[in-house]
């Protein structure tokens, strides 16, 4: 059922690895861990997104809001039309627009995201000047579970729910990891979907992974009795590679040569079966 967004899955990550091994930089596992989740907005008409028109009045809004995984958006913005897909060849570089972090002077990105904790907030306005405005759009943000340290993100989390903002959705990376260790261990937030619910947001978990299980979440978009919408996506950090998956020190390590060669045979194997 899910066969063409599976393929994608391999496509998005092969592209990943590729851009980062070219430059010798990025956040690899912190991008595996949400290929799913991005595939599903961009390719399973989750958000409203338009060829070759980034700035269409009528689209949804996707904020990757753990900002060092900004680079797992730049093939699909490519493969959208809104920029060369030869600017994926310059990622980092000074002749190119492909930064490790990104901001909105790439066409397709809705705000900078360097700093954690902000793209809640950004998606809250989005939504609440639709919802003034009576218009359609929703605005989908993406947050680490790591980044759920920051103080910002409640807050707007208060906010999206006084205004019953229904059209904003925020899906929560569960990987259970940061650069220092595991998320519980360094300081441990208890459960984050019931720690969501207490703020008011009507809250789905899913397995990050499963494309039935993340579209299973998005089918209540429009049906949560005015509440804003989190997935808490249980996943795997460095997901697809073998020797990255689950492991704290890869955040932002590149791979030596043996290594590129024992990545390039995992991601030629499907590790996504539905």
């Amino acid at each position: 059922m899910y066969k063409e967004l599976i393929s994608k899955s391999n496509w998005l990550r092969k592209s990943i690895f590729n851009m980062a091994m070219n430059q010798k930089s990025g956040h690899i596992p912190s991008c595996f861990s949400m290929v799913e989740i991005l595939i599903s907005l961009y390719y399973g008409g989750v958000a409203k997104v338009f060829k070759d028109n980034p700035d269409n009045i009528e689209r949804d809004y996707v904020f990757i809001s753990k900002g060092h995984a900004a680079m797992a958006q730049y093939p699909i913005l490519a493969d959208y039309g809104f920029f060369p897909k030869e600017e994926l060849n310059k990622f980092t570089q000074p002749d190119g627009i492909l930064g490790l972090y990104a901001d909105n002077r790439i066409p397709g990105i809705e705000g900078i995201s360097g700093s954690l904790g902000h793209g809640v907030g950004m998606g809250a306005g989005i939504s609440l000047n639709a919802k003034i405005n009576k218009k359609d759009n929703k605005a989908f943000v993406v947050v680490g579970d790591g980044e759920c340290y920051e103080g910002s993100i409640w807050e707007s989390a208060m906010f999206a729910s006084h205004y019953k903002l229904d059209n904003l959705i925020v899906i929560v990376d569960v990987n259970h990891l940061c650069i220092l260790g595991k998320t519980e261990d360094l300081l441990n937030q208890g459960d984050l979907g019931e720690k969501w619910e207490s703020f008011g947001w009507h809250v789905e978990r899913v397995n990050g992974h499963s494309y039935s299980s993340i579209m299973k979440g998005f089918d209540v978009i429009g049906n949560t009795a005015g509440k804003p919408l989190v997935l808490i996506a249980d996943t795997v950090k460095g997901k697809g590679i073998s020797f990255m998956e689950g492991i704290s020190m890869w955040h932002n390590k590149i791979p030596n040569d043996e290594q590129i060669k024992q990545a390039n045979k995992d991601l030629e194997i499907n590790s996504i079966i539905d």
